[in-house]
């Protein structure tokens, strides 16, 4: 009776698991015999793994990726692909996000920039940083409904201040004025604070074409390669 008091408090806390272990506990004899301090242990165990795997799902639901469920472990590293599988390694580990650095990933349609960067951000996520993934047509989009609805700081903040943000399908078009000062916004804000990966089909010479504006063109290009890791598939 005790037991099972117990129990429905840590379930009225929200410590499920906690709760099931301890169920669990009591209908198998051979925990009895172990020290309290052992099964105690063993609870909390199952409540932080719960908790942190529950994390982790949020991190990576929040991010929208394209292929949520890519990872780094299932890069294909044919030789067409001219992957370096340390870089690769290296970049998985989170210190350019510690670093605040940027990674650009540059290759043809179909090269599998998008997948890539999506494992990329998982792995961010498996360090528990939040990450963002859009389409650099699709923030766009949004930012001007943002713009229509007198919202627009509230929706830019979240792209200046996420700890790792990938924008897919970089500079495919070529900008328009406004386009260009917003991107220089959100770039500006996360020079040197936060990490953003960016997967073009253009070199970097070609994106200043695309941008247009010339000095808005020089600041956000400054910004974002000197402190860049460069992939080429």
């Amino acid at each position: 009776m005790l037991s099972e008091s117990t129990i429905n408090k840590l379930f009225e806390m929200r410590l499920n698991s906690m709760a099931q272990t301890f169920r669990d506990q009591i209908a198998n004899d051979t925990y009895a015999c172990m020290p309290f301090e052992e099964r105690f242990g063993l609870l909390v165990d199952s409540e932080w793994y719960r908790r942190r795997n529950n994390r982790l799902t949020r991190l990576i639901k929040n991010a929208e990726y394209v292929y949520p469920h890519a990872c780094v472990e299932d890069i294909k590293y044919t030789l067409s692909r001219h992957l370096d599988k340390g870089q690769i390694a290296r970049l998985s580990s989170c210190n350019y996000i510690r670093e605040c650095n940027n990674v650009i990933i540059l290759g043809a349609t179909g090269t599998g920039k998008s997948y890539i960067s999506c494992a990329l951000g998982v792995a961010a996520n498996r360090n528990f940083y939040s990450t963002k993934y859009i389409r650099l047509t699709d923030l766009f989009s949004e930012l001007a409904i943002a713009r229509g609805e007198g919202c627009y700081h509230k929706a830019i903040k979240e792209y200046k201040t996420v700890k790792l943000l990938v924008l897919d399908d970089w500079l495919l078009l070529k900008l328009n004025d406004t386009e260009a000062r917003d991107m220089l916004e959100i770039i500006e804000a996360r020079y040197k604070r936060n990490s953003t990966i960016f997967c073009s089909q253009f070199d970097v010479t070609g994106w200043f074409p695309k941008i247009g504006n010339e000095t808005i063109a020089d600041a956000i290009c400054d910004r974002i390669v000197h402190i860049a890791y460069a992939i080429k598939l």
